[in-house]
């Protein structure tokens, strides 16, 4: 059994669903307790600047609702940074996450802890029957494929909000840019176990999705990233510098070439330069890359992203 469970929900204008959102978790997260999957919870919202009244109607729950935290930023930052803050103010032995428009049913809550409960460390949902549109549906399971194919780890719903890790998993990660999709592959990039579970999906009720068909472009640049980053996360130069010596050989080869071929001297010498341009560029990118990882570990920091934590303990 855990102690405490923290419940991370990232909002961006979802005003009108919140009032339902924090009645069904609250039903949820005390039922669970109820139960003895754990005694105590907390519920953090992250604001990702919110331009309607989500702060507001939040606010005034936190006053009567000791357990709850709000941190405000300052502009929307995009939903990777918000979970990244609540990962960070978290304090429970498990952390569960959720959107905030309500098609995540808060009631299957307690399926994702009895799936940690048998030994996993990260359990994510999976929209099995979903509730979206087939311009929403086709896309999701085509980008979830081509992502299995390209990362190694075959899920059926990489993007599903509701998510529900042990403290352990969230810390290890550094959640950015529009990485959050891609949280099981890094979980398991850092050794931990990842399965799925079906849940069940709803309508959505209030509101409109806050994603257009261009975040399946970035999906495809992401899920190419994080490919290297499961590779070559650490150790950009590996394959920078392998591309680069690789070069440089073909500017011997070439110089080689321009020794013996007479008739193309010429053109082996011209390919020997710039074969050898390229492996330099490609040495110094794997330098450039590693300090470029030194600025992201700044960066990711979602602490310099926030204007304000309102509590009322």
């Amino acid at each position: 059994m855990f102690t405490s469970c923290s419940v991370v929900v990232a909002v961006f204008n979802e005003a009108d669903s919140l009032p339902k959102l924090l009645e069904e978790l609250e039903a949820s997260l005390s039922a669970a307790c109820a139960s003895g999957y754990f005694k105590e919870y907390e519920l953090i919202f992250v604001s990702d600047g919110c331009t309607d009244d989500s702060v507001e109607i939040l606010t005034a729950w936190l006053k009567t609702h000791p357990n709850g935290k709000l941190i405000v930023f300052r502009k929307n930052r995009g939903k990777s940074y918000a979970l990244q803050a609540g990962f960070e103010e978290a304090a429970g032995d498990i952390i569960v996450t959720l959107d905030a428009d309500l098609q995540d049913d808060p009631a299957e809550l307690v399926k994702l802890v009895d799936k940690l409960n048998e030994g996993y460390d990260m359990v994510c949902g999976w929209k099995q029957n979903r509730q979206d549109p087939l311009e929403k549906t086709l896309p999701s399971k085509l980008f979830n494929w081509v992502t299995g194919r390209i990362c190694g780890l075959h899920l059926h719903d990489f993007n599903c909000g509701f998510k529900a890790y042990r403290k352990e998993v969230a810390q290890s990660l550094a959640v950015y840019g529009e990485f959050h999709r891609y949280l099981p592959v890094f979980a398991i990039r850092n050794g931990f176990r990842v399965t799925e579970i079906p849940i069940h999906h709803r309508k959505r009720s209030f509101g409109k999705s806050k994603f257009g068909m261009e975040r399946y472009l970035r999906g495809f640049f992401d899920a190419v990233s994080s490919w290297f980053l499961l590779k070559y996360a650490d150790r950009p130069m590996y394959l920078f510098g392998k591309v680069g010596l690789l070069c440089m050989l073909l500017a011997c080869i070439s110089i080689m070439g321009a020794w013996f071929a007479y008739p193309g001297k010429l053109v082996c010498l011209i390919g020997s330069g710039l074969f050898l341009i390229a492996g330099i560029q490609f040495v110094c990118l794997g330098f450039l890359a590693n300090l470029w990882l030194d600025y992201i570990q700044y960066n990711r920091r979602s602490h310099i992203h926030i204007k304000r934590i309102i509590c009322y303990k």
